[in-house]
């Protein structure tokens, strides 16, 4: 009686097991979309246009050119497949043509991650229906790897342009020299700091406008001199507004940067002593920095991790 009873309950199944579809379609009445589109109160043509775009958008955000494939300047189109499956997600994915190189790989790559990347976003593909219902289909990527000649500005955060590659680099009217003079004249010494005998250095990066507008990028106080002298290096620095040849470009100036190291020293009558320990320990400094680039790097190392003195603000500048 029990034997039978299964048996019957195994033949009520077979129809509903038999339901299930688990075909991979290559052709659709419908096709998959990537996510991002259907909110879109649109057509359904649309709405493929845009899940197009974004999806590679995501391919292009995510794909890395190989460095062998740059080196060997290698450029053209990888073919990627895989199974959009009916909960959005995808599976099976496969490389239908290569490039070498590391091309495929990086492509496949980037197939193996999205699932996760979706799971993230808490997003899924729309599958793919056919007369209203979700099924698996099969979808063809290309993936285009192309070289290109890389931008001779960046932009930064605040979207100002800053030109890296340039025709006619950024000078000082009058030359280094004259802009030492300038540091020489204009650069204080923190007045609540005269009997410290502080010294120390700060490395700063300034924007040239060809409006003659300058203002101070990345400022770098290796010493810990403190916002007092980090200050007064931006309020002298940006004092020589209108005082720069403006960078040019292809004929036509431009926005650029330049480099220029400030040096604090203090006069003070007590501070000759620490003063010399400084000019020492820069000087050893420099001496192993140049035997490390000549190829002596054990006596270069040796040199620079020599004790500097604990004392670390007349200026003294240098570019």
């Amino acid at each position: 009686m029990k034997q039978l009873l299964t048996i019957c309950i195994l033949a009520l199944a077979l129809p509903i097991f038999a339901q299930i579809d688990t075909t991979i379609y290559k052709v659709v009445e419908e096709s998959p979309r990537f996510p991002g589109c259907e909110t879109l109160d649109t057509t359904i043509a649309v709405k493929n246009q845009c899940a197009q775009r974004a999806l590679l958008i995501f391919i292009n955000q995510n794909i890395n050119y190989p460095i062998e494939a740059r080196e060997q300047n290698v450029e053209g189109t990888v073919v990627v497949s895989f199974v959009v499956e009916k909960d959005g997600y995808i599976s099976s994915p496969t490389l239908l043509k290569d490039i070498g190189s590391g091309c495929g790989a990086e492509a496949m790559r980037v197939m193996g991650g999205m699932n996760e990347a979706l799971k993230q976003a808490k997003l899924t593909w729309a599958p793919g229906r056919n007369k209203g219902k979700p099924v698996r289909t099969q979808v063809s990527f290309p993936i285009k790897f192309k070289l290109e000649e890389p931008a001779d500005f960046v932009i930064l955060d605040n979207r100002d342009s800053v030109y890296v590659v340039v025709d006619d680099s950024v000078t000082y009217k009058g030359g280094d020299a004259a802009l030492e003079q300038f540091f020489a004249k204009n650069l204080n010494y923190p007045k609540g700091y005269k009997d410290s005998c502080i010294i120390g250095t700060m490395d700063m990066t300034l924007l040239a406008e060809p409006d003659g507008y300058v203002r101070v990028l990345d400022l770098s106080d290796y010493w810990n001199l403190g916002n007092e002298f980090r200050w007064e290096a931006v309020k002298t620095a940006t004092a020589t507004w209108g005082q720069w040849n403006p960078a040019v470009r292809k004929g036509r100036q431009v926005p650029s940067s330049a480099e220029i190291t400030v040096t604090f020293r203090p006069d003070a009558a007590r501070c000759p002593a620490a003063i010399s320990k400084y000019d020492k320990a820069t000087a050893l400094a420099n001496e192993g920095s140049d035997l490390f680039n000549e190829g002596n790097q054990e006596a270069g190392v040796a040199k620079l991790t020599k004790p500097w003195p604990c004392s670390p603000a007349m200026p003294i500048f240098s570019t």
